[in-house]
């Protein structure tokens, strides 16, 4: 799970890197975080984004309070902001879900902006308009530079309102397939410490490939 390192500048300074030790920190919190979110009476699956997302902010934070991890005290979990794309954007063009600061990586970049976005949507495996708006409104975000605009890698989370995460990912793969993006599929995570997913993108202005990490996170009935 290496998260490229050598990419070129981006909007006048280097991409943002996320040591492989962040990213898995990361992806452990989302899960966590979503183990005490979804006992939640209005985490279901006819609930929208924003207060699952809300939920899911909650309980990454209590996983770090609560949880004797390394990284509880150098990760932040930030309130969802209005975000610009890149310096040259006077007035926001995007919202952020849950953004993500570390010590670690502003004490060596002195970079205040956030240092990991993820984007949530809700999914299912068996709906082609919820998987467009995974791709379209949630990928594409990042592929287009409105969110992760000097970052390496982004986040992906996916709350899967039917059938199972294994079924989530063949139908974005078959998503991505008629839109003859072959190139941008999915792909199990091998050596990330909890269930997750892969995907590499090209960036629509001239730029390194951007890397997402997907979480998929499953909705009580």
């Amino acid at each position: 799970m290496r998260i490229p390192y050598n990419a070129p500048m981006a909007l006048g300074s280097t991409f943002i890197e996320l040591t492989e030790d962040v990213v898995a920190a990361i992806l452990l919190t989302i899960k966590e975080g979503w183990d005490l979110a979804v006992v939640s009476a209005d985490v279901h699956s006819r609930a929208g984004e924003v207060p699952m997302t809300e939920r899911l902010r909650d309980g990454m934070r209590a996983s770090l309070r609560v949880k004797d991890h390394p990284w509880g005290k150098v990760l932040m979990i930030l309130p969802g902001t209005e975000s610009r794309s890149s310096p040259s954007v006077l007035m926001p063009d995007g919202r952020t879900d849950i953004p993500i600061v570390s010590m670690n990586v502003f004490l060596r970049t002195q970079e205040h902006d956030p240092h990991a976005i993820l984007e949530c949507k809700r999914i299912s495996g068996g709906d082609t308009h919820l998987c467009r708006e995974y791709v379209v409104e949630g990928m594409d975000r990042f592929r287009g530079g409105k969110y992760g605009a000097n970052h390496a890698a982004g986040f992906m989370v996916g709350y899967v309102i039917s059938g199972t995460s294994a079924e989530a990912v063949i139908g974005l793969n078959s998503y991505l397939n008629r839109s003859a993006r072959e190139a941008e599929y999915l792909h199990a995570e091998a050596t990330a410490p909890v269930t997750s997913w892969y995907s590499i993108h090209p960036r629509t202005t001239p730029s390194s490939p951007i890397r997402l990490c997907h979480s998929f996170l499953s909705v009580a009935a």
